[in-house]
């Protein structure tokens, strides 16, 4: 377990380090950006060094893994406030789960969504399952591809202005994913322009989550709050789930 902390602590240093030269380039505070690991396909004592390392937002793509690892995760680090994103695509029908675990949802892109994800928040809330309303993200599709995931771009606004609609949810902003060929400077630059007309609309929309490992500089430069980062961290994922 020491060498893995070891391992960790080096990742997690590398990408900061990544991570403020990207903002010296562009003259932004790197506090301003959040480290977003992503622990799928890694063990819950992972997300517990990570947690340790002062990287208390972790993000998972997959309820059916999740689930267990958080409730792992809390108990192995009893009193830790631990703050879960769920990342990946979500069908409606494990809202109801999510919302027993996930402080925020980055991958909200459709009406339907955020119609499954209030109403299972709302249940959570009276079960005492969660204490607060549920954080979530727009995501959006820049290039289109329904195949994807995320709200068309021309279908943003009205899915922002639902959401804001709902007091089970918090607008907290956009999320994206650089399009399979595209330039990312193209892609994030693509996305600034639809996260500045959104703000402009729901001046709490503050956060524009874009850029993984092989990407972060580029969706720093053009306005990312928060960094996805998985295999840059942690290594080499595990063929199958621990």
């Amino acid at each position: 377990m020491t060498d893995r902390r070891d391992q960790v602590a080096a990742g997690v240093r590398a990408v900061q380090d990544r991570i403020a030269a990207a903002c010296a380039q562009v003259n932004r505070d790197p506090s301003d950006v959040m480290l977003l690991p992503v622990t799928k396909r890694f063990p819950a004592s992972d997300a517990v060094l990570l947690a340790e390392l002062g990287l208390v937002h972790l993000a998972e793509n997959k309820d059916q893994e999740a689930g267990p690892k958080v409730q792992a995760v809390g108990e192995l680090l009893p009193g830790v406030d631990v703050r879960w994103h769920m990342v990946g695509r979500l069908q409606r029908n494990k809202a109801r789960s999510v919302a027993r675990w996930a402080s925020v949802v980055q991958s909200v892109d459709s009406p339907r969504l955020a119609d499954a994800l209030a109403r299972a928040v709302d249940s959570a809330l009276t079960a005492g399952d969660r204490n607060s309303p549920l954080d979530v993200l727009i995501q959006v599709s820049l290039d289109g591809d329904a195949q994807r995931g995320g709200c068309p771009i021309d279908e943003v606004a009205a899915l922002a202005d639902g959401v804001a609609r709902k007091s089970e949810l918090n607008l907290s902003g956009l999320m994206a994913v650089a399009p399979l060929g595209w330039p990312p400077d193209h892609a994030f630059d693509l996305l600034a322009k639809v996260f500045e007309q959104t703000r402009n609309d729901h001046p709490g929309a503050t956060e524009m989550s874009a850029g993984m490992s092989s990407d972060l500089e580029s969706a720093i430069a053009h306005g990312s709050t928060c960094v996805r980062v998985g295999t840059a961290l942690l290594g080499d994922r595990p063929l199958t789930s621990p």
